[in-house]
């Protein structure tokens, strides 16, 4: 749990498989945030997008073999089962922390499909988002996604942790382009995915034969 009154970040996601990608996000946050420590949530089932090959239980088990401080593994999800939304998670986790700053990260794809996650509209009344990009970056956005935001950016970490929710921060960080599709089509071609994820993660992979043709 946490041990200071910095802000606490949420990564969520199927983490199928979990690589270092996310790792690399999870701890480039963590130390560009001054964040207390990141929470890896992995998702039971997903509302929007294909369910995942690995099962929950597995899934959580690669997401468990490659924690450690600042990295923390969260199964309420997991635990919660049916299919996830990230709006139920949120209010989960103010139970637990209801004056503490709450950072979702997500990549620059989730923050421009916002408005289609379920009930948008109270997400950033119950935690940050920060986005893993540069707030340039020139992407295409769901046409609702002004509206949604609103006047929430914020201009400094400080701001994060000043508040326990409602704003966004873009967030300029070196991330690592690899992608959990591209690890099981790897998979699948028998290529070797070594040193894409961890060797935990590889060995799970292995002994339960995920991923194959």
């Amino acid at each position: 749990m946490s041990s200071s009154g910095n802000p606490i970040g949420l990564l969520g996601g199927t983490f199928d498989p979990v690589h270092y990608g996310h790792l690399r996000l999870a701890i480039e946050a963590h130390e560009a945030l001054d964040l207390d420590h990141v929470r890896l949530i992995p998702l039971h089932t997903p509302g929007h997008r294909e369910a995942p090959i690995a099962t929950p239980a597995t899934r959580l088990e690669m997401v468990r073999a490659v924690a450690g401080p600042p990295i923390e593994v969260d199964a309420c999800e997991i635990d919660r089962g049916g299919t996830t939304y990230s709006v139920d998670t949120l209010m989960e986790l103010r139970d637990d922390w209801p004056d503490r700053s709450l950072c979702l990260l997500m990549g620059l794809d989730a923050y421009c499909s916002l408005p289609a996650w379920h009930r948008a509209n109270e997400l950033l009344d119950l935690a940050h988002i920060v986005v893993a990009a540069r707030p340039d970056t020139d992407h295409q956005t769901h046409p609702g996604l002004d509206e949604l935001i609103g006047n929430a950016h914020a201009d400094s970490v400080t701001e994060l942790h000043d508040s326990t929710a409602g704003r966004v921060f873009f967030l300029d960080i070196p991330l690592l382009p690899i992608a959990s599709s591209d690890l099981r089509q790897r998979c699948a071609a028998g290529r070797d995915i070594r040193h894409l994820v961890p060797d935990a993660v590889r060995d799970i992979i292995a002994n339960e034969g995920l991923y194959e043709a």
